[in-house]
């Protein structure tokens, strides 16, 4: 079960680093529309490591 719900981590990890950070990097678009999209995609980490955290410690406490 562990292993199922690392890889369904691994996959989002690898889902938001291509489709969020290459339209980063890769954008024709301004500045400033290149910044915002960085901060959406750094919030989507910050959101999802929560979230991988959180399960982790659920499953720590179970033991």
């Amino acid at each position: 079960m562990k292993w199922l719900v690392y890889f369904i981590f691994i996959i989002l990890y690898i889902m938001v680093t291509f489709f969020g950070l290459g339209p980063v990097l890769m954008a024709d678009g301004s500045s400033q529309e290149r910044f915002i999209t960085f901060v959406v995609v750094v919030i989507i980490y910050i959101v999802i490591t929560f979230f991988l955290l959180l399960w982790r410690k659920k499953v720590n406490k179970k033991k």
